[in-house]
């Protein structure tokens, strides 16, 4: 058991039922063998019952059985600027978004730059389980949620969920639950012949889910995404699966509803990751509220927004490449020229929403382009080699855009492209690569806001506002208008 957590805290979120607390901890009762989450409605156990533990899996390496009633599996997650160890925090990060499933321990280790042994190691110190104890229980707590939630077929529900075998999946749902994986089957969950199912994606509250969508609709890739007045949805392709998605927030719960195209029921565990990542779900917002209410005018920002999230990248090419093809225009005018990148390079794909019929460009598509091929949608040719320069360097590997990367080395390799500065590659860090101290001080929006001061001055005035400056400049941009910030 982690030794950072205090009993005494712990209780205390415990009886109050802290929902700032959900997910930072779990609570196992010794009398009837169940762990569960701080928030859990069931009556409260005596203090000299409970032991807390840091993480669910630990709890289950305990001996604890998952608790049927506030199901610890829909918690959310960590923050990435949590105190843990970036090496523990990647592998994390990694096998939750179900590298494990199809490729092996030593593989992640090499990735990482370490042996096999010495991440297994790290994370048991750090942890209290082996990564394998990690990735069986991310594949159980899918597999318990798509048995209460969906009426997919048990086979299905395993391989869904990571298993490579049905009959390993029921032993270890047997093992971990205490009984076969059809008792928990929930009746009239989803109908049979759907052709989606839906995921349930807890979040701490206050989340603003208003202000995310209308970020993401004015920037919406025509084709790609559409932003209606109370749901997004997209294309996917991911792991050599092809899909759409749709998300709403749940109207009874702090939590959002994704509606996922069944042809991705193989990659449903990194679809899941990804949307964790872009409506920023693991974010604790009273911590990041306490440090910018600190300020004058951010304080009161953070009032009028209380839930305000930095929006992540559910495709962190996609995302880069929309960033680029920004520089020095308008929000419509970047939208306009995202929609001609899709029409042209492009596929199609059969979705039911009219809307969303088009994947975006992979970066080997882009990078076979000529630079008249990309100037011809309405670019000036500097910007379309800076954005061949970008696709080139990720689909050959120079460059990675993803939040397992180091922050550091993967802005400094971008500036190093041609048309590439501080704006885009701090704007890329803050959403692509999930930085939340990212800090955009050139940005017209940001100086604006903070009554028309040099970016040098703005970048002096943020450093009171670290780790948490991407909020910070969030704030900013929402305090003038939808129009501004990338």
């Amino acid at each position: 058991m982690m030794q950072t957590l205090e009993t005494e805290t712990c209780y205390r979120a415990l009886t109050a039922r802290d929902r700032r607390f959900d997910g930072l901890f779990f609570v196992a009762v010794s009398t009837t063998g169940i762990y569960c989450r701080p928030v859990c409605t069931a009556r409260t156990p005596r203090q000299d019952r409970c032991a807390f533990y840091r993480t669910a899996a630990e709890a289950e390496h305990a001996g604890f059985r998952a608790c049927l009633l506030c199901r610890p599996e829909l918690a959310p997650g960590s923050a990435p600027v949590d105190s843990v160890p970036r090496l523990v925090a990647t592998a994390v990060s990694r096998i939750e978004g179900g590298y494990l499933n199809e490729s092996s321990i030593d593989d992640l280790a090499a990735e990482l730059g370490v042996t096999s042994r010495h991440l297994r190691r790290a994370m048991e110190a750090e942890l209290g389980v082996s990564p394998v104890e990690l990735a069986q229980s991310r594949r159980l707590a899918l597999a318990k949620q798509l048995l209460q939630d969906t009426a997919l077929p048990l086979a299905e529900i395993a391989f869904a969920s990571g298993f490579q075998s049905v009959r390993r999946f029921n032993a270890l749902f047997q093992e971990r639950f205490g009984r076969p994986p059809s008792e928990l089957r929930r009746k009239g969950a989803e109908e049979e012949g759907s052709r989606s199912l839906v995921l349930r994606l807890d979040y701490r509250p206050p989340l603003d889910w208003g202000q995310l969508l209308l970020f993401l609709r004015g920037r919406a890739i025509p084709g790609v995404e559409h932003v209606g007045d109370s749901e997004y949805r997209r294309t996917v392709r991911l792991g050599g699966k092809t899909g759409w998605l749709v998300v709403r927030h749940d109207p009874k719960r702090p939590a959002l509803l994704a509606e996922v195209s069944l042809s991705l029921a193989g990659v449903l565990m990194p679809v899941a990751a990804r949307l964790r990542t872009l409506f920023d779900l693991d974010a604790q917002p009273e911590v990041i509220a306490e440090c910018l209410g600190r300020d004058a005018l951010l304080g009161k920002l953070v009032q009028q927004h209380p839930g305000l999230r930095v929006l992540g990248a559910f495709d962190p090419f996609e995302m880069t490449v929309r960033a680029i093809l920004g520089q020095q225009v308008s929000v419509r005018a970047a939208t306009t020229l995202s929609g001609r990148l899709v029409a042209r390079f492009g596929e199609s794909l059969d979705s039911p929403h009219a809307e969303i019929s088009r994947l975006f460009p992979l970066p080997e598509t882009l990078a076979a382009a000529t630079v008249d091929d990309v100037a011809s949608l309405g670019l000036p040719g500097a910007r379309a080699k800076s954005l061949l320069g970008v696709a080139r360097a990720v689909a050959e590997g120079s460059v990675r855009l993803d939040r397992h990367a180091e922050v550091d080395e993967t802005m400094a390799a971008l500036e190093a492209l041609p048309g590439i500065g501080a704006w885009t590659s701090h704007y890329v860090a803050m959403r692509a690569l999930r930085w939340p101290d990212a800090f955009p001080a050139s940005d017209l929006g940001i100086r604006k806001a903070l009554g028309g001061v040099t970016a040098k001055v703005a970048a002096e005035r943020a450093e009171a506002w670290r780790p948490w400056r991407s909020y910070a400049a969030v704030h900013l941009w929402t305090s003038l208008s939808e129009g501004a910030g990338g």
